[in-house]
């Protein structure tokens, strides 16, 4: 069985001396009153059939509405998370209203064992973090993407 795999795009700005990250409070039941480590970069699952940065690029405008800004597309490399799932980043430059963010959706079963199926949205609100901000809300596996980042910034 192939390991999971996710690719993801995360924007970076630099509008004053800290450079600043897009990410994005995972929506759902489970994460509805939680807020550290509760983040994400934009990302999403592939196979085999496809490329991960056209994954990367994909699944953003999915989960986020609107079209993936164009590159230069900067190489995070590779992270595992927790659950084994392997995630691979590349980083943009870009600017991005949260406000005109449309987010994706998916539908689970909730209450658990209740029948009822209801649709929650992929991120429910994104924001613009300072590195250090975003290092304390992002989940844990991916946290090596913005030490990566910030070192890239700073060579």
């Amino acid at each position: 069985m192939t390991a999971r795999r996710s690719a993801g795009l995360l924007l970076f700005r630099a509008p004053g001396p800290d450079p600043e990250v897009l990410i994005g409070h995972m929506g759902g039941p489970f994460w509805a009153r939680r807020d550290a480590a509760a983040w994400s970069i934009p990302k999403g699952e592939y196979g085999d059939d496809e490329e991960p940065l056209a994954a990367a690029v994909r699944e953003f405008e999915e989960e986020l509405g609107l079209p993936a800004p164009p590159g230069p597309y900067l190489p995070l490399g590779e992270a595992r998370q927790a659950g084994g799932k392997r995630v691979t980043v590349w980083a943009v430059e870009a600017d991005l209203d949260p406000a005109s963010v449309v987010p994706g959706t998916f539908t689970m079963e909730w209450p658990p064992r209740s029948g009822r199926l209801q649709e929650f949205p992929e991120l429910d609100r994104v924001a613009w973090l300072p590195l250090t901000e975003a290092h304390d809300r992002l989940v844990a596996g991916q946290r090596p993407f913005l030490d990566r980042l910030s070192a890239l910034l700073t060579s």
